[in-house]
C-alpha cells in the first residue's frame, strides 16, 4: 500500500518535531536509557538516576558507588557501543556522576 502524501509514522512525526524544536538529543538520551535497561540487570538499572546529553557528552548519573566505578572502568566500551548505535558524530565522551 502506497503512503499518502501526509501519512506519516508516529515515530517519524516525533523525530521531526524534536528536530524542529531542538530537543532531538533528549530522544537519543531516552534511547540510551532503553539500551541500558536491556543491557543491565533490573537491580543495576534502578541505580541509574538519569541520562542526558550535553555538548556531545553523555552524562549518566548513578546512585550506586559500585556501579559508578564499573561504568568508569568500562567508559570506552560504553562510548563505542553508543557511537556504533547512534553515530560517531553524536558523542565524543561519557561523564559518570
Amino acid at each position: 500500500m502506497k503512503k499518502k502524501k501526509r501519512e506519516y509514522q508516529s515515530s517519524e512525526l516525533v523525530k521531526s518535531f524534536a528536530r524542529i524544536y531542538g530537543f532531538e538529543h533528549k530522544l537519543i538520551a531516552f534511547d540510551i536509557k532503553d539500551f541500558l535497561e536491556e543491557y543491565l540487570d533490573e537491580s543495576l538499572f534502578k541505580e541509574i538516576r538519569s541520562v542526558n546529553i550535553e555538548n556531545k557528552c553523555i552524562v549518566i548519573k548513578i546512585d550506586s558507588p559500585l556501579l559508578k566505578h564499573d561504568f568508569k572502568m568500562r567508559k570506552s566500551f560504553y562510548l563505542k557501543k553508543f557511537q556504533d548505535k547512534f553515530g560517531v558524530e553524536k558523542f565524543n565522551d561519557i561523564q559518570i556522576l
